[in-house]
């Protein structure tokens, strides 16, 4: 059974076509790294947000854990250490 993301995207050219919440430029490895594996509650990062709805978080966090090989490849390549390592 294929998974349904409601309000995931990706978009040539927005955030390197990673997996987006649709309409806005906040990238799935973004909620997952600096809010969801910190312990933040999607209430806590809907302080942050006030234009996002639970359902965008909830989906983008499904999406999470549906793809973590993914997200955490796309967490790597925009650390500041890989940066870095490759830019600097």
């Amino acid at each position: 059974m294929a998974a349904n993301y409601p309000y995931i995207t990706k978009v040539e050219g927005v955030c390197g076509g990673e997996a987006i919440i649709a309409g806005t430029r906040i990238a799935v490895w973004h909620i997952a790294e600096s809010y969801y594996r910190l312990g933040r509650s999607v209430e806590e990062m809907l302080l942050d947000w006030d234009f996002i709805q639970p359902a965008m978080l909830f989906s983008a966090l499904a999406y999470y854990h549906d793809h973590r090989a993914e997200i955490q490849q796309a967490i790597q390549v925009n650390s500041y250490e890989y940066w870095h390592e490759h830019y600097a």
